[in-house]
């Protein structure tokens, strides 16, 4: 409650509400008093020893906080907050011979400089129609009756391997693009997602392609990795070449290549 209202008063964020008993995300915070066990792969916490769970990965350092959450479908998750005393490796000097542009669109997910194309997997929009029956039969079940809660759960279910997929997706691009050895700079686009989605007609195609993560999945590898990562701003006109300065005013959206005459 305290961090909710300094967030407030620094205008981050909106006034805090109170937690609904009927639609609320379990969940709690354990400081300083965990414990991971990755041989016989449980999780001890105050009042609670031993707990069974599949850990992704072993670490090394001091666990700060432990915080167990329940989702929508009914799953708990654990997230370990660690400190180490690891260094982030050294970026190199920006050279143009190694360094990549970035282009992220909607028709294709993004496009490198090097030529390559990254296909849009569309997420939600291959899911739709799933999605779409599954909240039709949620709708006409009585509210608080037990038929709706099963119910809920499996639109829930739904969405979370929606975003299951997203995040595969994503991760597997990052990797990708920071584990390349010939690449020490990846250049992007500072894009003001935020205000892009006001526009109703692709609103949700780029709340499916969720770029932001994108840039914040890849803002963190690049430092993990030591990789510069660099922004152009966003004004900076796709309808202008970069080594002429020619400007192509009859430029479309549906047009993917043009050359200069």
């Amino acid at each position: 409650m305290d961090n909710a209202f300094k967030k407030f008063f620094k205008e981050k964020s909106g006034f805090p509400k109170f937690k609904s008993k009927k639609q609320r995300r379990d969940s709690f915070h354990v400081p300083q008093a965990g414990r991971v066990d990755f041989e016989n792969g449980t999780i001890s916490v105050p009042k609670i020893k031993n707990i069974t769970a599949r850990l992704s990965r072993e670490f090394k350092g001091k666990i700060k906080t432990v915080t167990i959450r329940r989702t929508l479908s009914g799953k708990y998750f654990a997230s370990i907050l660690v400190e180490t005393d690891g260094q982030l490796p050294k970026k190199p000097t920006v050279r143009e011979s190694r360094t990549v542009g970035v282009d992220v669109g909607l028709k294709d997910y993004a496009v490198i400089s090097t030529g390559e194309r990254i296909d849009n997997p569309k997420c939600l929009r291959k899911s739709q129609d799933k999605l779409s029956i599954a909240q039709y039969r949620m709708s006409k079940k009585c509210k608080g009756g037990f038929n709706r809660e099963k119910q809920r759960r499996k639109v829930a279910r739904l969405y979370e391997r929606i975003t299951n997929q997203r995040n595969d997706f994503l991760h597997k691009l990052t990797h990708k693009l920071t584990h390349d050895n010939q690449v020490d700079s990846i250049v992007i686009e500072d894009l003001s997602v935020k205000n892009m989605v006001k526009n109703h007609c692709l609103a949700k195609s780029i709340s499916d392609a969720s770029w932001s993560r994108f840039f914040e999945f890849l803002a963190y590898k690049c430092d993990w990795h030591g990789k510069n990562l660099l922004t152009i701003g966003r004004f900076d006109p796709s309808s202008k070449l970069c080594t002429c300065g020619v400007v192509n005013k009859d430029l479309k959206l549906s047009d993917r290549k043009w050359k200069c005459s």
